[in-house]
């Protein structure tokens, strides 16, 4: 595995990598001394430290002996979405990947999701795990307003909009499930490391 460590400032390390919730997984059930918070992207997980504790050097000679672990095994639980499969650009998603709208969508209610990493919005999660026949580039133009609940793909990833905001992401149906909810503790249903299933149901 290979491991780039770029410093950030005086309190965090950014690692660049491929497993990045393995990674994150390995230092969740050992943290070094003096971490604090690590937030996952895509390719990257930034590790945020004390610096009365340790400091970039010391951390980053730890980070590069770390082992990715199964993600899996240290999962936040799994979460089940129902889905009214009805968006605006299933229609044209089935077209363009040469499927029956029926079968995109048992497609797209086959697979397995994981949480990678949060952003764009709060509670935004980008879900891994797509089909590969279902990762279709976003369009060309946004809309200036998705619906929260709006379940979406765009590349490898599926997502649901947690607030109503703009967006490129195609729309495949919607659901009443609330990801984001501040008057829930914790208000993320889908925190980093959640397995997510959608299964189709009737409008």
């Amino acid at each position: 595995m290979t491991v780039r460590l770029l410093p950030c400032g005086r309190r965090a390390v950014l690692v660049e990598l491929d497993d990045v919730l393995g990674f994150q997984a390995a230092l969740t059930q050992s943290p070094p001394d003096g971490v604090v918070e690590l937030v996952p992207a895509a390719r990257t997980l930034l590790v945020r430290f004390d610096p009365s504790v340790t400091n970039a050097e010391r951390l980053g000679a730890l980070l590069r002996q770390v082992s990715p672990v199964d993600r899996v095994a240290a999962d936040a639980g799994e979460v089940v979405i129902p889905v009214v499969y009805d968006g605006e650009d299933l229609a044209d998603v089935a077209a363009e990947t040469g499927l029956s709208v029926a079968s995109l969508i048992s497609r797209h209610t086959a697979g397995t999701y994981v949480s990678a990493f949060c952003g764009f919005a709060p509670g935004f999660a980008y879900l891994t795990g797509s089909d590969p026949a279902l990762h279709v580039p976003r369009r060309s133009s946004p809309r200036t307003r998705i619906p929260a609940g709006s379940v979406a793909i765009a590349g490898e990833y599926s997502a649901v909009y947690p607030s109503a905001s703009p967006g490129g992401w195609r729309l495949l149906g919607r659901t009443e499930v609330p990801v984001w909810d501040v008057e829930r503790d914790p208000p993320n249903l889908l925190p980093p490391g959640t397995r997510v299933r959608f299964t189709a149901v009737a409008s």
